[in-house]
């Protein structure tokens, strides 16, 4: 009874962004538990590769594209579709982030972060939204997964102004969308990371120092690719079927216990 609550064997997963950083732990997660994996990634060799070393564990393959382009969403949604009748999963992870001082922000550093992180997940959504019917069942719905960031929720530590802005944002516009679409059989939820060991924060850990960005981390440790894939396995199996809109933090305590 357990096993098949958590079973995604056979599902039909997207994940952004997934040749590296999280969304490569969540990938790497799904393949392991039997779901048929497409990762996208803008870098196409890196995407291209990515999937290559996931495909000798099970079934994944490398769908690359500039997810901040509206043409590349349309293509990539369009190749998923020529592919597969109908996608179980869609997670959104692909990000960027900009740091730098109020008096310095610059224009493109908030544009750049905000059209990828805000603006690319609802219209990735929207063009694949065929295909997540397809598979949306009442006892076990179509998923959505935003993935956010613990930025989100509270003030973070770093001058990272239209990221934590961006995933405010994409917090909010999940739980518009989980009440749009509930009445669709797809629900949209969000995980919210802290601090993992990633391309994008490895650079603060090594200029700061592991302690310092770990500082207001109750559980005092890093993320790790359990982490990762257990949180976005569930919200993809049929445990979670009855949960919607909602923002699931997983960041060893910041948000809840500090």
């Amino acid at each position: 009874m357990v096993n098949e609550l958590f079973d995604v064997g056979g599902k039909v997963v997207l994940i952004t962004g997934g040749s590296r950083g999280i969304g490569h732990m969540m990938a790497r997660g799904f393949v392991a538990a039997g779901a048929r994996v497409y990762i996208t990634s803008r870098k196409a060799e890196q995407c291209t590769a990515a999937a290559a070393e996931l495909a000798r564990e099970g079934a994944c393959f490398a769908l690359p594209g500039d997810l901040a382009r509206m043409d590349e969403i349309e293509r990539v949604a369009s190749e998923l579709a020529a592919r597969e009748p109908a996608l179980h999963v869609l997670i959104n992870n692909a990000g960027t982030q900009w740091g730098a001082t109020i008096d310095d922000f610059p224009e493109k550093g908030w544009d750049k972060v905000m059209d990828l992180n805000a603006k690319s997940p609802f219209f990735i959504l929207q063009k694949l939204l065929p295909l997540l019917e397809a598979a949306a069942r009442p006892e076990d719905p179509a998923r959505v997964i935003n993935v956010s960031s613990v930025d989100g929720m509270h003030t973070p530590i770093f001058q990272n102004f239209s990221y934590a802005a961006s995933k405010a944002a994409l917090n909010h516009l999940s739980r518009m969308l989980a009440s749009h679409l509930a009445p669709r059989n797809i629900t949209v939820n969000v995980i919210a990371p802290g601090p993992f060991h990633t391309d994008m924060l490895d650079p603060m850990v090594q200029s700061m120092g592991e302690d310092t960005v770990l500082a207001n981390v109750p559980l005092k440790r890093m993320g790790n690719g359990d982490d990762a894939a257990g949180v976005a396995i569930f919200l993809a199996s049929r445990a979670s079927a009855y949960v919607t809109g909602t923002v699931v933090p997983m960041d060893g305590g910041i948000f809840g216990a500090t």
